[in-house]
């Protein structure tokens, strides 16, 4: 599979000028290959948060939920349908607290590939620490008054309908499990969808981070995914532009939306007449 992807060109720093980045080439076209045999789409918590009027605080709190039921709405459907009829495994990230994919065989298969977890035993925190963390709960995010909502919506979190796993794909909870269904499909290019790029596809157990570590190439594909932004960026949505750049400079390659599934539809069998 080849196809057009984005990447940032990150020299030649100019040092004549009196901002010496601003000498960089900037973000470049590149053609790309796909090994059908080694790449994989993984959707990652992408979660049927409820609707706004049920949980209130939670849409004060994270401000992209509008925008990521648009991509299930509209991305997602297109997108999952052709990844199901290509060569490429779809695998899963999920996460929090809610238990809704254990007893799915996907996942039962990721925990036997993976054995046995080794945790890591939390520090153990004094009184100023917990000072500390709750004038980031109320002055930081979520504030106190949205704390009850969003405990209520992760509570009851499941699956978004269009981005529910069909039979036995690979669902992960962490990066061990994700690695293990990666080697046992011999996968070493993972393509992140989901939510939200410059917070879980990137820091989450599982993310980009996490996979990197095991050497997996970590790619997106920018419409099929949003970001958390803050005041100063979300009408212009800038720190999801800041987080294409940091996949394409760290992590991978960015990749659009029409120009990947153009490529799936010329690596998929033809139909059987």
């Amino acid at each position: 599979m080849r196809l057009p992807a984005r990447l940032y060109r990150q020299f030649d720093a100019d040092l004549t000028l009196p901002v010496p980045g601003e000498g960089y080439g900037g973000w470049q076209t590149v053609e790309a290959e796909l090994a059908p045999a080694h790449t994989a789409l993984v959707v990652m918590h992408a979660w049927d948060c409820g609707e706004a009027h049920e949980f209130p605080g939670w849409r004060r709190a994270v401000e992209y939920h509008a925008r990521a039921q648009r991509i299930l709405t509209d991305i997602f459907p297109p997108l999952l349908a052709a990844v199901r009829c290509s060569p490429l495994p779809l695998f899963h990230v999920v996460g929090g607290s809610q238990d809704y994919y254990s007893h799915l065989p996907g996942h039962q298969h990721a925990v036997q590939l993976a054995g046995t977890p080794v945790s890591a035993s939390p520090l153990a925190p004094d009184p100023v620490y917990e000072r500390l963390q709750k004038i980031r709960t109320t002055q930081g995010f979520p504030g106190a008054h949205n704390a009850a909502d969003i405990s209520a919506g992760f509570a009851q979190l499941d699956f978004a309908a269009t981005a529910r796993p069909i039979g036995a794909e690979g669902i992960a909870a962490n990066g061990a499990q994700l690695a293990a269904l990666c080697r046992a499909h011999e996968i070493n290019h993972l393509i992140y969808v989901g939510f939200a790029l410059n917070w879980c596809l990137l820091m989450s157990p599982g993310g980009m981070v996490d996979m990197s570590r095991y050497g997996v190439l970590c790619s997106t594909i920018a419409e099929a995914t949003t970001a958390v932004e803050n005041r100063e960026t979300a009408r212009a949505e800038s720190e999801k532009e800041q987080a294409l750049w940091r996949v394409a400079l760290e992590f991978g390659f960015v990749f659009s939306l029409p120009d990947f599934l153009q490529a799936l539809r010329a690596s998929s069998p033809p139909p059987r007449s």
